[in-house]
């Protein structure tokens, strides 16, 4: 596990370069869709918050969730599916503690909005939980229902993302197998056996595309995927995310999976502070191999990419998946100015889920949004009226603060004990530390024989991201 110290440290030097690279991002004006779930009719406003159906609907979808009372301070909302149900000989796990003073401060305590003078809550945000947060001092701009647990989708991939750059070299080479893609599942960028990556090519395919093919096929190289999430859990603790519970490495529901947008801001601040991590979600292209490595395999150049033409076959019979361009599906990125990166997140359960960041006169601030809607703007949109609202409140006194480190937690709720395998999800990582550290509008290609998944694309009867 990285001390606090260590990373502190860490976060002193890579503040200043990681706000460099943001800064180098410039918005498109136009790129991949994303979201999988049914069509909706287009609203002008949102519908008035209600008690969801526990199946799937258009209803589903696109109606905010009523939070009186505060139903989710312990657990996420009901599934609506049996993803979350434990395989023969595991168990549930337990939900994590309860807090007695919540992180940050007070303020963060209810699942109402907490917000600095002058923040102007924008009328179409219809995320169950959301907080703006500024990337560099920690500072709350303002928040709602902050603490509530939430599942976090693909946005979970940027703890993934952390971990990695912590263990592994960006520069490494791997050929894949197989065996190396097990678990994967949903959207999937498109990696394939007997390729050749690098391990920042993966993360790129992780972040940008939110490959969960590429989620595997790192989690395997570091030991496996349950011995991957118990580091996930660890990783997280030690940031002070009291509300996290990984389930699964790439954000597909699981058993006990959860977070909260306050948590999710901590991982990704803490995330930023890395060159790589910053550089990638700023890209809005990047070339990506093909498989079997070798003739025609290789990655593109996204400004001068040839129309993908599928896989091919040499002289000696092989057949090779070219390489293909991926673009960044964050869409903030390609229509907001300023904007320096994020994730996106969708599953059935955890409905939309975003992280948009922006940069504004020196400064630079964060919207988290979790069980979200895409009624009636899209998750990046009402990531955007949120940033618009911090920006225009000034340097007014904050609500709350982002803390680093473990959390204070009460006797009240038993301790989280064990992980995807009936492992220690709060023990020492088993795995060791190692390094710490466009001319054209985006578009996505896809690879042979059905593995590659547009991202935000579905696979089988489930939507999934």
């Amino acid at each position: 596990m990285i001390s606090s110290r260590r990373r502190l440290a860490r976060r002193a030097i890579g503040l200043a370069t990681a706000a460099l690279i943001g800064v180098a991002a410039t918005p498109l004006a136009a790129g991949p869709a994303s979201g999988a779930e049914p069509e909706l009719t287009p609203r002008t406003e949102p519908p008035p918050p209600a008690v969801l159906p526990s199946t799937t609907s258009a209803e589903y979808f696109d109606t905010p969730r009523d939070l009186d009372g505060c139903p989710y301070r312990t657990a996420p909302p009901a599934p609506v599916d049996e993803s979350e149900v434990p395989k023969p000989g595991q168990k549930a796990p337990t939900p994590p503690p309860v807090p007695e003073t919540p992180a940050g401060g007070a303020d963060l305590a209810g699942c109402e909005v907490a917000a600095t003078d002058g923040f102007e809550v924008p009328r179409d945000v219809t995320a169950s939980a959301w907080i703006v947060s500024d990337l560099d001092s920690g500072e709350v701009v303002a928040a709602k229902d902050a603490h509530g647990r939430y599942r976090p989708a693909s946005l979970i991939k940027t703890l993934l993302a952390s971990v990695v750059l912590d263990r592994m070299d960006p520069d490494e080479i791997i050929t894949v197998t197989d065996a190396d893609l097990e678990g994967s599942e949903g959207s999937l960028v498109g990696v394939g056996p007997g390729g050749k990556y690098s391990i920042d090519r993966l993360l790129h395919g992780l972040l940008m595309a939110s490959g969960n093919d590429a989620a595997a096929v790192l989690a395997n190289r570091m030991g496996g995927l349950e011995e991957t999430a118990e580091a996930m859990n660890a990783y997280a603790a030690d940031l002070g995310c009291a509300d996290t519970y990984v389930a699964t490495v790439s954000g597909l529901d699981g058993p006990g999976m959860m977070t909260s947008a306050y948590d999710m801001a901590l991982i990704f601040r803490d995330a930023m502070t890395r060159p790589e991590f910053a550089r990638i979600v700023a890209t809005p292209m990047w070339g990506f191999p093909g498989y079997p490595a070798g003739e025609g395999a290789g990655p593109p150049d996204p400004a001068n990419a040839p129309p993908y033409a599928g896989p091919t076959t040499l002289p000696d019979g092989t057949l090779v998946n070219p390489g293909f361009v991926v673009g960044n599906d964050n869409q903030l990125l390609h229509n907001y100015e300023g904007a320096i990166g994020g994730k996106t997140g969708f599953t059935d359960d955890a409905r939309h889920t975003f992280i948009g960041a922006a940069e504004r006169d020196g400064r630079r601030l964060a919207a988290v949004l979790l069980d979200g809607t895409r009624v009636p703007k899209a998750p990046w949109e009402q990531a955007g009226l949120l940033l618009d609202a911090a920006f225009g409140a000034g340097d007014s006194e904050p609500v709350a603060r982002l803390v680093d480190g473990p959390a204070t937690t009460t006797d009240t709720t038993e301790q989280l004990a064990t992980g995807p395998g009936g492992v220690s999800a709060q023990g020492e990582s088993a795995l060791a530390d190692g390094p710490l550290l466009d001319r054209v509008a985006p578009w996505l290609a896809v690879g042979a024989a059905g593995l590659v998944v547009v991202a935000g694309g579905v696979l089988g009867a489930r939507s999934r991201r």
